[in-house]
């Protein structure tokens, strides 16, 4: 007999009353889960609390699709921390792009295997808790007065990841990738810009970030492009008029920086999301997809952002010489940005030979550790030289 474990993991399985529904949660309890059972989205919305760990959204619901769902609750601050696994007998894609653009941590075809489903429910637990935990730990008013001091006094270092053209070779590019000075948890990254989405805090920290890059790189680049990360939500949010004066005061040319669309599952309402990128474009901004090749969202993204560049997902880069459909499907990608006028770009260079085969299979530039490493010290002639090497 399984002993009964305490602070069970806490589930929300919403689906019909079938019968399926009764055995997956007789499945799900003897595995130790609490389960709470809603049987229509009003009964998830009723019934959902920030104690709850993870949901199970069926796609199909007898008053709203379940997508409806997704979206409140990650649009809802109090819930949006919650990881949803969506699960369907819709076996299409756009079903799935539309899951993970909503927000939805991973998706499921029913039928499936119960052991892969609890898997998957584990790994995206287990996601989520690392973040939250991490942060419960400092104290999250100790977390808001971090990041507004970081903001606040401006503690924030550029680095730079040099991107080369391949023929010839040289610089095409440098990504900006921002790194907090600071001995606590948030000088990690990730860690620190999600933190700021939590809080309230992100718009005015990417902003931040893309000053300082610009200050450091603008004496450097002449007609080298600067590719700057950006969040959905910075563009959401209408401080098109803030970025713009940043621009404005800078002497980095508009038409030669490259935003990276990041976390596409931010995006929120695609309407306002895409008026605002309208308006970036007709300024002078380019825009890049990343992760190509690696997921239906990039796909998707390409569709509907229409970028200038395209950068090849570093999974599919790595090892190519040891997997003929890696190679199939970077030959198609080529394939799609020349007819489309779009530029190439491959992530994650580790190997001298990947870096060979991608060369040959006709792709526009790199970047990687291969080539070089993020650095604090722009020196386009150090990094040719180390490129070379």
């Amino acid at each position: 007999m399984l002993k009964k474990r305490e602070n069970r993991k806490r589930i929300l399985l919403v689906d019909d009353d079938g019968p399926a529904t009764l055995t997956l949660n007789m499945l799900l309890q003897t595995r130790g889960y609490a389960v709470n059972v809603a049987h229509s989205g009003k009964e998830a919305l009723e019934s959902i609390s920030t104690s709850t760990d993870l949901i199970l959204l069926d796609l199909i619901l007898p008053d709203q699709e379940g997508f409806e769902i997704c979206r409140k609750l990650k649009e809802d601050q109090t819930t949006r921390h919650i990881p949803i696994i969506m699960l369907s007998g819709n076996i299409f894609s756009k079903d799935v792009i539309e899951a993970l653009y909503l927000g939805a941590d991973d998706y499921l075809t029913k039928p499936f295997e119960y052991e892969e489903l609890v898997a998957r429910m584990e790994a995206v637990m287990r996601r989520a808790s690392l973040f939250q935990d991490n942060l419960m730990s400092c104290g999250e008013e100790a977390i808001i007065c971090e990041i507004r001091q970081i903001i606040d006094e401006e503690l924030i270092v550029p680095f730079f990841q040099p991107i080369f053209l391949l023929n010839p070779l040289k610089v095409y590019a440098l990504e900006t990738l921002c790194r907090p000075k600071t001995d606590s948890l948030l000088s990690n990254p990730e860690l620190l810009f999600k933190a700021a989405i939590q809080f309230g805090s992100y718009e005015d920290l990417e902003i931040l970030s893309w000053k300082k890059a610009l200050e450091q790189a603008a004496p450097h680049l002449t007609d080298e492009k600067l590719f700057l990360n950006c969040n959905p939500y910075l563009i959401q949010c209408q401080k098109f008029q803030t970025v713009k004066d940043l621009f404005d005061q800078s002497s980095v040319k508009v038409d030669n920086v490259v935003l990276e669309i990041t976390e596409r599952s931010a995006i929120t309402n695609f309407k306002i999301f895409y008026e605002q990128l309208n308006n970036y474009r007709e300024y002078g901004f380019k825009f890049a997809v990343d992760d190509v090749g690696g997921g239906y969202a990039s796909l998707e993204s390409i569709v509907t952002t229409r970028p200038e560049v395209i950068k090849i997902d570093r999974h599919i880069v790595s090892d190519l010489g040891n997997d003929n459909l890696k190679i199939s499907i970077v030959k198609f990608i080529v394939a799609f940005c020349k007819e489309n006028k779009i530029f190439s770009i491959a992530e994650g260079i580790e190997s001298k030979s990947d870096l060979e085969i991608i060369k040959g299979l006709g792709v526009d530039a790199a970047q990687g550790y291969y080539l070089h490493k993020p650095t604090s010290r722009i020196d386009f002639e150090e990094m040719i030289k180390y490129a070379r090497i």
